[in-house]
């Protein structure tokens, strides 16, 4: 997967913490789908696969995000999700309490099954 120069700069102008916890999670994600592509989507860093938004990331003076957060992700991870704070599509999350590489794995592979069902409905 080719890198996202845009990227690299946003995330260049992070705090070193949150730079760290962001490009793990970058470079995660595109293990997980080498096929996805780096861009930029409403300021933020996102992958997209196929021309379809995958998911987004974001630092914050407070805490760092990942979008999207599917209501499904969300009821399958209630117990592991309990401490993280998070908005109807979005999970944040801090460099104290980072995600686990098995809930962002879990949480592309969700989204990878929203984006195929949703496809499966065109």
């Amino acid at each position: 997967m080719a890198h996202d120069a845009r990227i690299d700069a946003y995330l260049a102008g992070l705090p070193a913490a949150h730079r760290e916890i962001l490009q793990r999670l970058r470079v995660q994600v595109g293990r997980l789908v080498p096929e996805a592509v780096e861009t930029i989507s409403y300021g933020m860093p996102a992958f997209k696969l196929r021309g379809r938004f995958l998911v987004s990331f974001a630092g914050w003076k407070r805490h760092c995000s990942i979008y999207p957060l599917s209501q499904a992700f969300t009821e399958a991870h209630a117990d592991e999700l309990r401490g993280y704070a998070r908005t109807k599509a979005s999970l944040h999350f801090t460099t104290a309490a980072p995600l686990s590489e098995r809930m962002i794995d879990d949480l592309v592979s969700a989204r990878l099954v929203d984006l195929e069902a949703s496809k499966s409905q065109v």
